[in-house]
């Protein structure tokens, strides 16, 4: 199936006070999965494309005070997000930077017949004008990277 973009509900309790927020989803028919499996997949098998753009980003974001994340060629996460939280249902990662506080949640839940749905909630509180100067040259990006990743979350490890 392909990802859809989907409602999000905020306030959310991983970011209290977020500015921005999306959410894209998947149904996955194949197999019954957790949270940490499916964040894995979508995470770990990142296409090249988009461990290009992100290396690009890292490189170029000092420039103007934000973070980088590690680099992407050390990790087998995308960006080596941070992990905040685990369980079956909700894995969380997540980043406070001087700029902007980042959350990005790997949801699993029940769907139609014996389906789940995985759901990726991306939400973002911006603390600066910097902050929000990033998240608007971000977004566009963003709109592209989290559907191609989920488009993974089928395929097994």
């Amino acid at each position: 199936m392909r990802p859809r973009r989907a409602a999000v509900r905020l306030p959310n309790s991983w970011l209290p006070g977020a500015d921005w927020a999306d959410r894209y989803e998947v149904l996955v028919l194949a197999e019954r999965i957790t949270a940490a499996e499916a964040a894995w997949r979508v995470l770990g098998s990142a296409p090249r494309w988009v461990r290009s753009l992100l290396s690009f980003r890292n490189r170029l974001v000092p420039l103007f005070g934000l973070n980088a994340t590690a680099d992407t060629r050390h990790s087998d996460l995308v960006a080596s997000l941070p992990l905040m939280h685990s369980d079956d249902r909700q894995t969380v990662f997540g980043y406070d930077d001087p700029h902007l506080l980042f959350r990005l949640v790997v949801e699993v839940g029940e769907g139609p017949a014996d389906g789940q749905i995985v759901g990726m909630t991306t939400l973002v509180r911006c603390r600066s004008f910097m902050g929000w100067l990033y998240l608007a040259a971000a977004i566009p990006f963003h709109k592209a990277i989290i559907p191609s990743l989920l488009t993974a979350v089928e395929r097994p490890v």
